[in-house]
């Protein structure tokens, strides 16, 4: 009767709840093997308040921590999280795909098309071709990220330490999570201390961005190496936006900061934290400058950049490149009066357009709501707030530093909007209706006056 209950349970739950339940059970094992007294440098148990924050935000690949990861774990509690990182950049589907693969199991249809689900791809054709390169495009970026990095840091670290902190921060980087063992020097400091070391500075900031582009488009590229014409639309969308938000963000960045917070910095260092000011919103959380000494419009800058964030399918959050394009298309469509929204010479599908709006529209009632619940709980700067916020619904981890200071419930808020933004806030409302039968009967048609 058991074996029998076990075949039949996964059957009930939809694709995206079994996923939805794997990550709530990973967090949940994180919690518990960091409660163990060898997990912390003290020897003492940790809270559970602070080990399911912590465990809830590296398998959310977000970054926002309570305690800093170098002074309070130890070598134990950091390898708990960095295992929780990357389980949870890559999806622990994909992980399950890899060990099958491994062990030459038949792969299930159910089993492609949770995979499908989890990487965001369109079908299930090549899924299993797509799974090994992501495996493998991961092992290659992060070994030769951890490669450059350790370079860089056995001078000032000594050989085992620089290659353990080299290791850390390619996984952290390229999961786009934000992690650090930098609190050796300072507490909480994260990158602040290597904000014009070029090699450091961009061999994360590239890490996050091809962590950030998504899967699909490394199979695309992977395909049609540098033929462009050949890249689907939304290898296309996801390139060019890339590009603009990070050229174009640098470029305000360094304007915006320019006789602010870079002032006293040399030029290299002025153009390498304008650099890393676009790119680390993207979601990745690490910052080589103090984010509370920001200007309010560079505040607000970065709050916009956390809301978009990455790809589709990638380690990244937020509503993602291609939704934010798509809105942007559609308005344009609007305001020319044009039928079809068109671009690269192709038209876009009607339902790409009411699936964007549902992610905004969730996401940014999701933003509001939660910091309404905050500033009533909590006496708290609004742009403190919202910057947390929004940093934990697009699994950033970038911080004002009010994160430690908030009382129980607020951090219990951003438990789950880091849940619900690792998941996709609209993908996780929708497992609640996945097998809800809708009505046939279409109801009598009346126009309102809009706008």
């Amino acid at each position: 009767m058991a074996n029998t209950f076990q075949r039949r349970f996964p059957r009930r739950l939809s694709q995206m709840q079994t996923i939805a339940i794997g990550f709530f059970i990973i967090i949940l094992i994180g919690a518990l093997l960091l409660m163990l007294p060898f997990a912390s440098k003290t020897g003492e148990v940790t809270p559970f308040g602070t080990t399911i924050f912590t465990a809830t935000s590296a398998t959310c690949v977000t970054g926002l921590i309570l305690v800093d990861t170098f002074t309070h774990w130890s070598m134990f509690g950091q390898i708990v999280i960095l295992c929780l990182i990357q389980i949870g950049g890559l999806g622990f589907i994909t992980f399950g795909f890899g060990i099958s693969i491994l062990l030459k199991r038949k792969i299930s249809i159910r089993q492609r098309g949770m995979l499908k689900e989890s990487v965001s791809v369109v079908d299930m054709g090549g899924i299993v071709k797509l799974a090994m390169i992501i495996l493998k495009g991961t092992i290659l970026f992060e070994g030769i990220g951890a490669v450059i990095l350790s370079a860089c840091f056995i001078p000032k670290m000594g050989v085992g330490t620089g290659i353990y902190y080299g290791i850390f921060h390619s996984v952290s980087a390229f999961c786009n999570a934000g992690f650090d063992l930098m609190g050796r020097f300072t507490p909480f400091s994260s990158l602040t201390g290597f904000y014009d070391n070029g090699v450091v500075i961009i061999t994360i900031g590239l890490l996050i961005l091809i962590g950030g582009i998504g899967f699909f488009v490394w199979n695309d590229i992977y395909t049609h190496k540098l033929h462009v014409r050949r890249y689907a639309l939304h290898t296309k969308i996801v390139l060019i936006g890339t590009l603009i938000l990070t050229a174009g963000g640098a470029v305000l960045f360094y304007c915006l900061e320019n006789q602010h917070l870079f002032a006293d910095m040399t030029t290299s260092g002025k153009v390498l934290s304008s650099f890393f000011c676009a790119v680390t919103p993207r979601t990745a959380g690490f910052n080589s400058i103090d984010s509370s000494a920001l200007t309010e419009s560079s505040k607000l800058l970065t709050i916009a950049l956390m809301f978009i964030g990455g790809a589709p399918g990638s380690t990244a959050g937020g509503i993602k490149i291609t939704t934010i394009v798509v809105l942007l298309l559609y308005l344009r469509s609007t305001l020319t009066r044009t039928e079809s929204i068109n671009i690269f010479k192709r038209r876009l599908e009607n339902g790409a357009v009411t699936k964007a709006s549902a992610v905004f529209c969730v996401n940014l009632f999701s933003v509001l709501a939660a910091s309404f619940l905050i500033c009533t709980i909590q006496n708290l700067d609004i742009t403190d707030i919202l910057f947390e916020v929004v940093s934990a619904i697009s699994t950033v981890g970038m911080s004002l530093g009010i994160t430690s200071d908030l009382t129980l419930a607020p951090k219990i808020i951003l438990i789950f909007l880091m849940y619900i933004g690792r998941l996709g806030s609209l993908s996780f409302a929708l497992s609640f209706t996945d097998k809800k039968k809708l009505s046939h009967i279409s109801q009598p048609q009346e126009h309102i006056s809009i706008g």
